[in-house]
This record gives C-alpha cells, structure tokens and sequence, in this order.
C-alpha cells in the first residue's frame, strides 16, 4: 500500500468515506459525524496538501489529514508553544476493518510529525466516543483533557474536544510513502 497526497478529484470519495463511517458509528450509538461536512471546505484542505490518501492499487483504503494548524479554543497557549502536527479526520474504508490500518497511519503521521521536527503528534476526538478514545489510548496517545466549550466547524456545539497526545518519533509503518518530504513546522 501506499501514501500519496490527495487531488480535488478525491473529494467525492472523502465526502462517501465520511458518509460511511458515520453510518458505521451510528450502529454503534455515537452520531459522530452525523452533519454533514463543508464539501468546500475539505476542498481547501486538499488544495493546501494536507489530506493523505491510503491506496491499495486502485482502491483507497483510508486517509488522514495532518496540519500544523490546532483548531481554534482547543490547545492553549502553552501548549501551541510546542511545535505540534495535528491529526484529523482519520479515517479507514470499512472494506479494510480490522487490518489496523488506522494505527498504522497513525505511526505514519507520527512519523511524518517528527520528519518536520515536531515535538506532538495530537489530535481531538469526539467527546462522547468512549470506544474510538479507547482506541487512540490503546495506540499511544495520553489524555490532555476535555473542552466543552465552543461551536464545531461544521456548526452546533463543540463535539470534538477529547484531546490526547503522543510523542513525534520515527516508525516502521510499512508503507510506500509517496508524499513530499514534510517541511520543518513553523516554516
């Protein structure tokens, strides 16, 4: 498998991986993900080269989205004081559940963060998601803390502010990483 950066031409298949994990999520009691997000605004994350497609030949297995960027009201600052990569919207196709895809991105993106000389790897997750918190703990992220406070992107109440940590460092990942060398945060 390998890692390439996304094209405008992959938004509709972002927007129907978005669709189908929220659908999966739903079965299991969370309305993670129930609105819909801003087509337009995934849009610019593309075009600013910070969505990453997982692909297995000629089918798209996952993504994940990485930014220097931490959203607004979420860190302090304190800890935007560190230099950080932010990880959001990870996300495997269900046809790949199972194969821990997800924490393999996740040790890619740490990985990448700590090629661009970042000290975190973080992330918020949804704050009523015990299970997928579970899951970044399980894969070596710790707890920073909870913000209840605010509005989400995509409108309404702040859903999404679990925050959780890990240290940048290198890692075996296994895959053909075919995106630009990071550059340096801050740059």
């Amino acid at each position: 498998m390998k890692i390439t950066t996304a094209v405008p031409g992959d938004l509709d298949q972002l927007l129907a991986f978005r669709e189908e994990a929220a659908s999966w999520i739903s079965k299991l009691g969370s309305d993670q993900w129930s609105r819909p997000y801003p087509a337009d605004r995934l849009l610019l994350t593309i075009e600013a080269g910070t969505v990453f497609m997982l692909r297995d030949g000629s089918r798209t297995a996952g993504t994940i989205t990485l930014t220097p960027e931490a959203e607004e009201g979420l860190w302090t600052p304190e800890d935007l004081g560190e230099a950080s990569i932010f990880v959001n919207k990870l996300t495997v196709s269900r046809n790949y559940a199972g194969k821990d895809l997800g924490g393999r991105l996740l040790d890619w993106a740490g990985d990448r963060a700590y090629r661009s000389s970042a000290m975190w790897l973080r992330l918020d997750a949804w704050t009523d998601n015990a299970a997928l918190q579970r899951y970044y703990l399980w894969h070596g992220f710790e707890h920073v803390r909870t913000v209840r406070e605010g509005g989400a992107i995509n409108g309404g109440p702040r859903v999404s502010g679990w925050l959780a940590q890990r240290p940048a460092s290198p890692a075996q990942h296994g895959f053909e990483d075919q995106t630009p060398s990071p550059k340096p945060v801050g740059s």
